[in-house]
C-alpha cells in the first residue's frame, strides 16, 4: 500500500511541474493606418501600398511563485530602437511595477514592416512628411506596446509550461566567399543554425493559451520590390499555427540570424511556403513528448561598452564625397557629432539572461547577431536547454563574431553605413559581449 501511494505522489508531483508558474497572453494589432515608408531595404522609393497580413506585437507574460517574473514582447517590426525600448520599459515600471530587467523586446526583423523611427534612419531620404508621421507611428507603438504588455500581465493564471526544439532547413548562410571579397549570396558552407526551439504554455485543462518559437533567420523571404507590410515567413508561420490552434496566441522570437537568408527567397508564395515549414514543425514538436519548465523565474538586464575602430574626423571629410548616397549622409552626421562633441567610438549594449529553474535558460541580444553567438553559447553551456535571442531590446547595428568581422563584407562593414554608426567594431567585440554573457548567466545561476 506504501509503495503505491509513494508512486502515485511521485507521478503527481511529475504531472504538476511547471503548475508554480503563472502565465498570461495578448495581442495588438499594430498594423499602420495608411501608406508609411518600410525599412530593410534602401532600393525602396516610396512608402507602403497596402498589407499582405496583418502587423501584431504580442506580450507573454510568466510569474513563479517566489516572484520572479518575465514578459516577453514580440513584435512583427523591423527592430525596437533603444530610445523606444527605454520609454516602455519606464512606463511598464511605473504602471505595472515590472522591472528593467523583467522585461524582454524581440523584433521579428521583418523587411516588409514599417520603419520604426529612427531606427536605420540612413537607409532613405525621406519625402515630405514622412518623417512626421514615422515619429507618430513610434508614439502609437510605444503606447501598443505598453497597453499589450499590461493585459499579459492582467491576466496571468496558473500554467503549465513545456518546451521542446524541433529543426527547420530553409536558413541559408549568406556569406558567400569570392575572389573580390565575402559578398551577399548563399554559402551552402558557412555556418547555420537549424533549431527550432519551442514553448507550449497551457492552461489547467491541458488547452494551449500560448507557443513561443524562434528561428535563427532574416524575415527577408520577401524582397524590395514588395511594398505590401508583412510579417513574413515568421508572421505565416504564426498565424498557421493559431489556425491550428483555435484560441492560442502564437509568438515568434528571432534568434541570432543575421547573416542567414530564407532560400530560396523573393516571392510571397515562398514565403508562405517557409511559414508553413515552420509551422507544421512546431506542431510536430507540440505533439511530441516536451520537457516540463518550472520556476523560480530570474532575470538580469546590463549593458557593456562596445568599442569601433579608430575613426579621424579626416575620414569622414573624405567620405563626404562617396559616389554612395548613404555613405555621403553617414559622414555628414558622424561630423555632425563630432562637432556637438558627441563621442562615435563606442555603442552601449543589452545582454539580459533569463532562467526557469534549472529546465531552461534564455539569453537575448542585441543588434544584429550573427549566427556564431548562438551556436558559440550552445558549446560553451551544453546540458540545460540554451536559446539564444538576437535583434532584443536594441538593435542599433549588425553584431559581427570575431570570424565575421576579420571576413568583412556587408554585415561587419558596409551595413554600419545605413545604420548611422562610425565604422566597424574593434577586434575585441565578440570578447567583450561573451564576457558579459558568462556575467548575467552566473547572475541567473548558470
Amino acid at each position: 500500500m506504501t509503495l503505491k501511494i509513494s508512486i502515485a505522489l511521485v507521478l503527481c508531483a511529475a504531472g504538476l511541474r511547471g503548475a508554480s508558474l503563472k502565465a498570461g497572453v495578448a495581442r495588438v494589432d499594430i498594423t499602420p493606418a495608411g501608406p508609411i515608408w518600410m525599412s530593410g531595404y534602401a532600393a525602396r522609393t516610396h512608402p507602403s501600398d497596402g498589407a499582405l497580413t496583418r502587423l501584431w506585437a504580442k506580450a507573454l507574460a510568466f510569474e513563479s511563485s517566489p516572484g520572479g517574473r518575465i514578459v516577453v514582447v514580440t513584435a512583427d517590426v523591423i527592430g525596437f530602437p533603444r530610445s523606444l525600448g527605454d520609454e516602455v520599459a519606464a512606463r511598464v515600471e511605473r504602471q505595472y511595477r515590472w522591472k528593467r530587467s523583467q522585461l524582454l523586446l524581440n523584433a521579428s526583423h521583418t523587411h516588409t514592416g514599417p520603419m520604426v523611427w529612427p531606427n536605420l534612419s540612413n537607409l532613405a531620404v525621406l519625402p515630405s512628411g514622412e518623417r512626421e508621421r514615422l515619429v507618430a507611428y513610434h508614439r502609437q507603438l510605444a503606447d501598443a506596446l505598453v497597453a499589450v504588455i499590461g493585459k499579459a500581465i492582467g491576466n496571468l493564471a496558473p500554467a503549465t509550461v513545456e518546451y521542446g526544439e524541433g529543426s527547420a532547413a530553409f536558413a541559408a548562410n549568406r556569406r558567400q566567399p569570392t575572389p573580390a571579397g565575402v559578398k551577399l549570396g548563399v554559402n551552402p558552407d558557412g555556418p547555420v543554425d537549424h533549431a527550432v526551439p519551442v514553448l507550449k504554455i497551457a492552461d489547467a485543462d491541458g488547452k494551449i493559451r500560448a507557443i513561443l518559437f524562434g528561428y535563427a533567420c532574416h524575415n527577408t523571404t520577401l524582397t524590395a520590390e514588395i511594398y505590401q507590410l508583412s510579417g513574413d515567413y515568421a508572421g505565416f508561420a504564426a498565424a498557421a499555427l493559431e489556425n491550428l490552434h483555435p484560441g492560442a496566441t502564437a509568438l515568434f522570437l528571432m534568434l541570432c540570424g543575421a547573416d542567414q537568408n530564407p532560400n530560396p527567397r523573393g516571392t510571397v508564395e515562398l514565403a508562405h511556403l517557409h511559414g508553413d515549414t515552420l509551422a507544421n514543425e512546431v506542431d510536430r514538436v507540440l505533439a511530441a513528448s516536451m520537457t516540463p519548465i518550472d520556476g523560480p523565474i530570474r532575470a538580469l538586464f546590463k549593458l557593456t561598452r562596445l568599442r569601433l575602430a579608430p575613426r579621424t574626423r579626416q575620414d569622414f571629410e573624405a567620405e563626404l564625397e562617396s559616389p554612395v548616397p548613404a555613405q555621403a549622409r553617414r559622414a555628414a552626421l558622424m561630423l555632425q557629432s563630432l562637432d556637438a562633441g558627441k563621442r562615435i567610438d563606442a555603442i552601449d549594449y543589452p545582454v539580459q539572461a533569463v532562467r526557469f529553474g534549472r529546465s531552461l535558460t534564455v539569453i537575448a541580444l542585441g543588434g544584429e547577431a550573427t549566427v556564431d553567438y548562438g551556436l558559440r553559447i550552445k558549446r560553451e553551456y551544453p546540458g540545460e536547454p540554451i536559446v539564444t535571442a538576437g535583434y532584443t531590446n536594441d538593435v542599433m547595428c549588425y553584431i559581427p563574431s570575431a570570424r565575421v568581422l576579420r571576413e568583412g563584407g556587408y554585415e561587419p562593414v558596409d551595413s554600419m553605413i545605413y545604420y548611422g554608426q562610425a565604422g566597424p567594431f574593434a577586434d575585441d567585440v565578440e570578447d567583450r559581449i561573451f564576457a558579459m554573457i558568462h556575467q548575467v548567466l552566473k547572475g541567473v545561476g548558470r
